[in-house]
């Protein structure tokens, strides 16, 4: 592949002493300091039960956030026309790692998602995320026509297999957020809405018939109905709602959840909106919020501002991929939708979630380098 559009750039002029979207870091450097927060004191108490350091998940997370920031450096500062020699190859990696979760994967509460590789712990359904995009990105960015056969060789299959493999673990929750972002690429690219919506009312019922889990399918009637079974399937979302009732406007400070002690389980992951809740109230969870959306706002504008296609689809499916999953994470602590068990970006315990996500920033900042560059150097052969 290659851009023919370039002319307004000039060829030498790097993008690595141009200034990145100081909004969109500075909005990701609050949620992650917000996260590690959040995850010490939802952590400690577990650890202390287990008899570990108390700030052990505290430490595991620090040191994803390291290897986050490095990466996000690097990619800050790699032009992203280049990720489209990588795609390929990037996307076999995660397949085959995606294989070996199958072959020797840890399996945690009924789902074989992790796979140890010496003392970490690595969940490469988080990797299929940037994958997905920038395999959507590369095919897309000349047209949406989805019958072209170089497109079904290269990002289709790769993308179908990815899926099954995530499903087969079982982890719906990030098959939907996968599906998703691959529609919001698709319809953004200039895709037929019809289409999808002929796929939609195809799939999901034959998903919802043939496809669920009895435990997935059971989430459903246990978001209309929690109460029918308070100590069963409705335990974690009643939990999670008493404490975001806890929490009130301003919640109950720092470090004083009652909630993470003993009655709300995967507080340090799943439900850690929900500590937060309790802790910071109402004020705790709009600042959040608020983050989130800086973040959408921020992503969608340099999509919009960006002058190539590749560019404009890049951004805007590492934009959705965050947002959408991170909103998700508070609809379910906040029961507006079914439990999926995906965990909130930046704030989540979890390495391969924090890794992933600040290294998805970082291309978004080099995106947005890209049009400070265009602004103040674009005019410069028209000049000579």
């Amino acid at each position: 592949m290659s851009y023919q559009n370039n002319n307004l750039i000039p060829e030498k002029m790097s993008t690595q002493n141009m200034q990145s979207d100081r909004p969109l870091l500075v909005a990701v450097i609050f949620l992650v300091v917000i996260g590690l927060m959040a995850i010490f004191s939802a952590s400690a108490p577990k650890c202390i039960e287990m008899g570990l350091n108390p700030a052990r998940f505290l430490f595991q997370q620090i040191f994803g956030v390291i290897v986050g920031i490095v990466g996000l450096r690097f990619l800050a500062n790699f032009h992203y026309k280049k990720l489209i020699a990588y795609t390929l190859p990037f996307a076999a990696f995660v397949i085959v790692m995606l294989i070996l979760v199958k072959v020797a994967g840890t399996t945690v509460n009924g789902a074989q998602r992790w796979i140890n590789i010496g003392p970490l712990s690595l969940q490469p359904s988080e990797f299929a995320k940037p994958a997905v995009v920038m395999l959507l990105a590369g095919v897309f960015y000349k047209d949406a026509n989805i019958w072209d056969n170089n497109k079904i060789v290269t990002a289709f299959i790769p993308i179908l297999v990815m899926i099954a493999l995530i499903f087969t673990q079982p982890n719906l929750s990030m098959v939907l957020l996968l599906l998703a972002t691959s529609v919001a690429i698709y319809i953004c690219a200039g895709g037929s809405i019809q289409l999808i919506l002929c796929g939609m009312c195809t799939m999901i019922p034959l998903l919802l018939l043939k496809g669920l889990k009895g435990y997935q399918s059971s989430r459903i009637t246990t978001w209309l109905h929690p109460e029918a079974d308070p100590l069963g399937a409705g335990y974690n979302i009643i939990q999670s709602l008493v404490a975001f009732a806890s929490g009130g406007l301003y919640g109950v400070g720092y470090g004083s959840s009652k909630q993470k002690l003993a009655w709300l389980p995967e507080a340090h992951t799943d439900f850690i909106y929900a500590v937060i809740g309790e802790e910071h109230g109402f004020i705790g969870c709009l600042l959040i919020i608020c983050l989130f959306w800086t973040i959408l706002q921020r992503g969608f504008l340099i999509a919009v501002k960006c002058q190539d296609m590749y560019g404009k689809l890049l951004a805007l499916g590492l934009t959705f991929s965050i947002c959408f999953q991170g909103f998700l994470n508070m609809w379910v602590a906040s029961s507006f939708v079914p439990a999926t068990g995906v965990p909130m970006p930046f704030i989540s315990y979890g390495g391969s979630s924090i890794m992933v996500s600040l290294w998805m920033v970082g291309i978004l900042l080099n995106i947005s380098k890209d049009n400070v560059k265009r602004v103040r150097f674009g005019n410069v052969r028209n000049i000579q």
